[in-house]
C-alpha cells in the first residue's frame, strides 16, 4: 500500500507538468501487466513454442510496417552490431520466451508475475560476480532479499502445486539468466540505434529461430479457441506494440529512476489481476513471499536505476 501511495505521490509531483508523458509508462505498465494473464489464456489452445512464432512473427510484421512509415527502416547498422543484433534476438525473443511460456503454462501467472519482477537482481548478481561490478550494501540486502522471497514462492509452490507447478517455477528462475544475456549484449547496441530498430531485427531474428521450434510441436496443433485468439491479440498488438510506444514516448520526459519505479507494479498487478480474473487462489505464504521480492527489487535497484539508461530496463513483455 505504501508503494501504490508513493507511485500517485510521484505522477501529482509539480515535477511532472506535461502528464501525459509519465501516464504512458504507466498505461504501459497496465498492458504488460496483463501480459501473465493473457499467456495463461492463450496457452489453453497454443503450445507454448508456437505460441511464441506466431507472436514474433505478428509482432515484426507490425514493428516493420511502423519503421516503413517512419522511414526508420533504412536506417544503417554495422555488420558487427546486427551480428549482436540477431544473437540477442535469438536469445530474448527465441529461447526466453520458449522458457516463459512454458514456464507460464506449467506454472500460475501470479507465480510467473513475481518471479519474472526479480530478473533485474539476477542481473545485477551476474554483473557482480563475472563483471566485478561494484555494488553497496544496500544492494546486496535487496539481492538477499529478493532471492529468499524467490526461494519461498518456489518451495510454495512444490507443497501446494506439485512438480508441474514446481517445474514451471525452475523454468521461469532459469528463463532470468537468458533474459541477462539478452540484456548485456542488446547494452551495447541500445545507444546507437532507435530502440524500435533494435526491437524489430531482433523480433526478425528470434521468429527465424522459431520455426523448426514450432513445427516439434505440429501434433499439438489445432484450432484455437476464441479466447485464445483474443488474448493472442493482446500479447502481439498491446504488449508487444502498443505499450512499447506508450513506453518510449514516456521516457522522453520521465527519469531512469521513475520508470523503473513504476516498472516495479507489474508483478503487482500481475498478481492482483490473476487472482480476480484467473481466479488463482494465493495464500499467506505467497503474498508475503510477494512483498519480500518486490521490497528486494526496490532495494536492490534504487541506485542502479539513477546509472542506467531507461532503455536498458525495457523488456519486451
Amino acid at each position: 500500500m505504501f508503494y501504490i501511495l508513493s507511485v500517485f505521490k510521484i505522477v501529482s509531483s509539480p515535477e511532472f507538468k506535461n502528464k501525459t508523458y509519465i501516464l504512458g509508462v504507466i498505461t504501459a505498465v497496465v498492458i504488460w501487466s496483463l501480459s501473465f494473464i493473457a499467456t495463461k489464456i492463450s496457452l489453453n489452445s497454443l503450445p507454448p513454442l508456437t505460441l511464441g512464432a506466431l507472436r514474433f512473427i505478428s509482432t515484426t510484421i507490425l514493428l516493420g510496417l511502423i519503421l516503413v512509415i517512419r522511414r526508420d527502416i533504412i536506417t544503417k547498422i554495422k555488420f558487427k552490431d546486427m551480428i549482436r543484433i540477431f544473437i540477442s534476438g535469438i536469445l530474448g525473443m527465441t529461447i526466453y520466451f520458449s522458457l516463459e511460456n512454458s514456464g507460464v503454462r506449467l506454472s500460475t501467472a501470479s507465480d510467473a508475475a513475481l518471479i519474472i519482477a526479480s530478473y533485474p537482481i539476477i542481473t545485477l548478481v551476474i554483473e557482480i560476480i563475472v563483471y566485478h561490478k561494484n555494488a553497496s550494501w544496500t544492494s546486496f540486502a535487496g539481492v538477499g532479499m529478493t532471492m529468499a522471497g524467490i526461494y519461498l514462492i518456489v518451495n510454495e509452490s512444490s507443497q501446494t502445486g506439485g512438480a508441474g507447478r514446481l517445474t514451471g517455477n525452475l523454468i521461469l528462475v532459469s528463463a532470468g539468466l537468458i533474459w541477462s544475456l539478452y540484456n548485456f549484449i542488446t547494452k551495447k547496441v541500445v545507444n546507437r540505434y532507435p530502440v524500435i530498430l533494435i526491437t524489430f531485427w531482433q523480433s526478425f531474428a528470434g521468429s527465424i529461430a522459431f520455426l523448426p521450434l514450432a513445427y516439434i510441436e505440429h501434433d499439438m496443433w489445432k484450432v484455437p479457441d476464441l479466447n485464445s485468439v483474443l488474448a493472442f491479440l493482446y500479447l502481439t498488438l498491446f504488449c508487444s506494440v502498443l505499450a512499447f510506444m506508450l513506453y518510449s514516448y514516456g521516457l522522453k520526459e520521465t527519469p531512469a529512476s521513475t520508470a523503473v519505479m513504476l516498472m516495479n507494479l507489474v508483478p503487482v498487478l500481475g498478481v492482483f489481476f490473476a487472482v480476480f480474473l484467473l481466479n488463482e487462489h494465493i495464500s499467506f505464504r505467497q503474498i508475503f513471499s510477494g512483498i519480500i521480492v518486490i521490497s528486494g527489487i526496490i532495494i536492490g535497484i534504487n541506485n542502479r536505476s539513477r546509472e542506467l539508461p531507461p532503455n536498458e530496463e525495457y523488456q519486451l513483455k
